[in-house]
């Protein structure tokens, strides 16, 4: 097989898993954009991912996606001058002061609505529009302009960093309730999870307690949320999560919705966590630099908050996403089943771990069953769920020591020892094969 026809089906399948990038359960995008499945072709390209996708512009083919999506909801999407999703004719604020935010309105911006995000020392996160006749980039810079000490940014869309494949088996999901009541779990052992919607009746997780929140209309399950919540808590016949039993706070950012994974979204729930002491949050979730997400997560961070999150798959020379390369967030690169790191996974200082993001399952949701899924996505809350069986107490001090904790046991890699890796490999252990679960093993 020829270089030109390797490098073709290595884009071919990028494309298609940037096509279900992590199957967030927003509205359909049509035949363009399905869900992956494991087609002839993806099967076929699969074994060569490693070999021939990092010359592939994977940054390009996730700005492709976004430019999908934003078609697809013109009414409601846009995109920024960098091609990055944006909810259409929004900029997000957090003014230096009440001077500050009088003289956005007399410059004629236009508050939209307004949080005061109770639990972040009280931050308050204001929508605006752009004044008339003004496009939004330089409303942006108009604003900035006159508050330089404030935050304001367009107001970002943020998606999953992984893909789910078809699930093992598909049969019909149905509310499972356990022989016996699950043990009672110590209250300190919780985790946060902020993502897409979480399907509670997977088996996988009914010995879990789970707490879901965000959605106003009722619960979404989705996908790539449920994977991720049954690597953190799940537990089943031949699978094993980080934390299994514990108390699981999930909040879903998407609902449903086509502005799902906005900033505000994120910071609502980031807010919501705070107020709920939960010490170690998940975010599987990437985007762009936005300087209000940031002030928010720094401000999280401050009060004591680990938030993990998946350094994203847009390849190893590709500029950082966040909220994984900001300052204080423990950032999670995945390695295969045969602890290599992955192709498209970033690579850089903002990498504190690494943990198995590939050949291996997780719960399916909607079904009984188990899919393949790939991508730093996965790695995170594996990363997640053990820094908060490690994590001590509420505090900065805490935070550091479950860290460190973790770092004493993670190891090199054999190929690339401490490349890309920061402080090393950890639970290795915790990689379910695909052909190790289906549905018998999992009631």
């Amino acid at each position: 097989m020829s270089f030109r026809t390797c490098r073709f089906l290595a884009l071919a399948a990028v494309l298609l898993s940037g096509a279900a990038h992590a199957q967030l359960r927003l509205p359909s995008l049509g035949s363009t954009l399905s869900p992956l499945t494991r087609s002839p072709l993806v099967q076929h390209v699969e074994p060569l991912v490693d070999n021939v996708l990092a010359p592939v512009d994977l940054a390009a083919a996730r700005l492709e996606e976004t430019a999908a999506r934003a078609r697809a909801h013109r009414r409601e999407l846009d995109r920024d001058p960098r091609g990055e999703l944006i909810v259409r004719a929004e900029l997000l604020a957090q003014p230096s002061g009440a001077a500050a935010r009088d003289a956005l309105l007399a410059a004629g911006f236009q508050p939209l609505r307004e949080d005061a995000l109770g639990g972040l020392d009280d931050v308050a996160l204001l929508v605006l529009r752009a004044p008339a006749g003004l496009s939004l980039a330089d409303a942006l810079a108009r604003a900035r302009a006159l508050d330089p000490a404030g935050a304001y940014d367009f107001h970002h869309v943020y998606l999953g960093s992984g893909s789910v494949g078809a699930p093992a088996t598909v049969a019909p999901a149905a509310p499972v309730a356990a022989e016996h009541p699950a043990p009672a779990v110590d209250v300190a052992l919780q985790v946060g999870l902020i993502d897409s919607g979480v399907d509670a009746a997977h088996p996988a997780l009914r010995h879990a307690t789970i707490r879901r929140h965000g959605c106003s209309d009722g619960d979404h399950p989705a996908p790539h949320g449920t994977a991720v919540a049954s690597l953190m808590v799940g537990e089943a016949a031949h699978f094993e999560s980080a934390l299994p039993r514990a108390v699981l706070v999930a909040s879903d950012v998407y609902c449903d919705l086509p502005t799902g994974g906005s900033v505000e979204a994120i910071a609502r729930e980031l807010a919501w966590m705070t107020r709920q002491h939960v010490a170690v949050v998940n975010i599987s979730l990437v985007g762009p630099p936005n300087q209000v997400l940031q002030r928010l997560v720094e401000h999280a961070v401050a009060q004591g908050m680990l938030v993990v999150a998946a350094v994203g798959n847009d390849g190893p020379a590709a500029p950082p996403l966040y909220p994984a390369a900001w300052p204080g967030v423990v950032g999670v690169g995945a390695v295969d089943g045969k602890l290599r790191l992955l192709a498209e996974g970033a690579r850089g200082p903002q990498v504190m771990f690494v943990a198995p993001g590939a050949d291996m399952a997780a719960a399916a949701s909607g079904t009984r069953g188990f899919s393949p899924v790939r991508g730093t996505s996965f790695a995170a809350p594996l990363v997640a769920g053990l820094l908060a069986a490690q994590y001590q107490s509420a505090s900065p001090d805490g935070a550091r020591a479950a860290v460190a904790r973790l770092a004493a046991t993670a190891r090199d890699l054999p190929q690339a020892p401490r490349d890309g890796i920061g402080r090393g490999l950890v639970a290795e252990k915790l990689r379910t094969a695909p052909d190790d679960v289906d549905l018998a093993r999992a009631r």
